[in-house]
C-alpha cells in the first residue's frame, strides 16, 4: 500500500459523496425545507473547510502564497462550482417526482467524472508562464483503459435512464385467469 495513501482519501470522497444524496434528501424532508438541510451542509463546509485550513496554517504545515491571484481566483470558483453543485442536486431532488429521485445521484455521479476528465485532458495551466487558459490535448494520452472506463461511465448513465423510462411504461392490466373446467 505504500505510495497508495491516496487510494484510501478516493475512498473517503466516494463514500462521503456517495452518501451525500440519500443523507442531504433524508435531512431535507425530516427539516421540513430542502435549503435548511443545505445551510446545513454550509455550516458543515465552515467547519470543516475553514476551520481545517486555519489551524495547519496555525501549526505552519502550510506555506501560503498570496502573491498568486491565479491560484485565489480559481481555488474560490472551485469552492463556487462545488456550492452551485450541491444547491444543483437541491434543486433536483425539489423538482423531480418521488420515484425519479434514485436517478439524480447516478447520473450527477456518473456526468462528473467524464466532464473532470474531459477537462483534465485539456486544459493545461502554465505555472511558469502564468497563463491559465491553455487549452490543448496533453503531449501523452492516457492509456485505453481510462478510455474505454470514460465510456462504460456513459453507457453506465444511459442504462440509468433506460431503466428509469422503463419504470415509467404504464403497466398493463394483469390478464385474467380463466377459471378450470369442471369435469361433467
Amino acid at each position: 500500500m505504500e505510495g497508495r495513501t491516496w487510494l484510501l482519501y478516493v475512498l473517503m470522497a466516494g463514500i462521503c459523496w456517495g452518501t451525500y444524496v440519500p443523507m442531504i434528501a433524508f435531512g431535507g424532508r425530516n427539516l421540513g425545507s430542502r435549503y435548511v438541510a443545505f445551510l446545513c451542509v454550509g455550516a458543515a463546509y465552515v467547519l470543516i473547510a475553514v476551520l481545517v485550513p486555519i489551524i495547519r496554517i496555525m501549526m505552519g504545515l502550510d506555506a501560503i502564497k498570496w502573491d498568486k491571484p491565479a491560484g485565489l481566483t480559481f481555488a474560490t470558483l472551485a469552492g463556487v462550482a462545488g456550492a452551485l453543485g450541491a444547491l444543483g442536486v437541491i434543486f433536483a431532488s425539489a423538482a423531480a417526482n418521488k420515484g425519479d429521485q434514485i436517478y439524480i445521484a447516478p447520473l450527477i455521479f456518473g456526468l462528473a467524472p467524464v466532464i473532470n476528465t474531459v477537462v483534465s485532458l485539456v486544459w493545461h495551466p502554465d505555472p511558469k508562464t502564468g497563463s491559465v487558459l491553455n487549452f490543448h490535448l496533453p503531449e501523452e494520452m492516457p492509456g485505453w483503459k481510462l478510455l474505454v472506463g470514460i465510456v462504460l461511465v456513459g453507457i453506465g448513465a444511459g442504462l440509468v435512464l433506460f431503466a428509469k423510462e422503463e419504470t415509467e411504461k404504464p403497466k398493463s392490466p394483469p390478464a385474467a385467469v380463466q377459471p378450470a373446467e369442471t369435469p361433467k
